[in-house]
């Protein structure tokens, strides 16, 4: 019986063999540095939003009760001065597109949806938002409210809800988001946000694109240790009032 001998390869197939298997041998560990990087970008990303989210619910159940004799003095000013609900409702976009109810203290009169329409020639805001320094559609208490953000405050309970957090991109209405570009779009991957970047930079005084430029940055960057330095950064920015309105 013949006995089997492995066939001889010439150089030139061995050398390509070789190659091959040493290809092979490469993708394989660049597959797995790739596997481990992504597993560790999902175990920091789970980590960072449960901090957030443990750092959203302390500090807004903290504030509402640090806060509820202030709200409580808001509430009968906005009463005795002009009719109409005391907690004003509107649907904005949150994170992803998703619609929520977003609450405030009414600073306007009753009417101000309607006559919104007869203002829009009067627009300052140079993007898809409505904005003027002195809109006659304001109470007196809502001017002084918006001045030192405390209109805001009752956006306490949609973070405890979990449809805010304490930092985050501003909540835009529908109408708004509808004349968003692709850019754009990008600043509802993150939650919205009683404060943020953008609020500690200059608020209303900023251009819109300026405005979306620190939102992207902020998503970008996203961590608590941003958060923490956002919230201490807010403080003072409320209290200057610069670019509130």
């Amino acid at each position: 019986m013949q006995e089997f001998t492995p066939r001889q390869l010439d150089p030139k197939a061995e050398r390509m063999l070789a190659i091959f298997a040493e290809q092979r041998f490469r993708r394989s560990q660049s597959n797995q540095r790739l596997r481990a990087r992504m597993l560790v970008w999902s175990i920091r990303t789970k980590v960072v939003r449960s901090l957030k989210r443990t750092l959203d619910v302390t500090v807004a159940s903290a504030a509402l009760v640090a806060s509820a004799p202030l709200m409580a003095a808001t509430a009968l000013a906005i009463k005795l001065e002009s009719p109409g609900p005391i907690i004003f409702r509107q649907i904005r976009v949150g994170k992803d597109g998703e619609h929520f109810y977003c609450y405030k203290f009414r600073s306007m009169y009753v009417d101000a949806e309607v006559r919104r329409a007869e203002l829009l020639a009067l627009n300052e805001s140079d993007g898809p938002v409505f904005k003027i320094k002195r809109d006659p559609r304001i109470t007196r208490v809502g001017r002084f409210i918006r001045k030192l953000s405390i209109d805001e405050l009752p956006q306490l309970v949609n973070v405890l809800k979990g449809e805010m957090s304490l930092v985050g991109p501003r909540p835009a209405i529908p109408s708004e988001v509808e004349r968003y570009t692709f850019d754009q779009i990008a600043r509802l991957r993150a939650m919205p946000g009683i404060t943020g970047l953008q609020q500690v930079s200059g608020r209303s005084n900023l251009d819109f694109k300026r405005w979306i430029e620190l939102d992207l940055q902020y998503i970008a960057e996203q961590s608590i240790w941003k958060d923490l330095e956002i919230l201490l950064k807010t403080v003072p920015a409320v209290l200057s009032s610069r670019g509130a309105y």
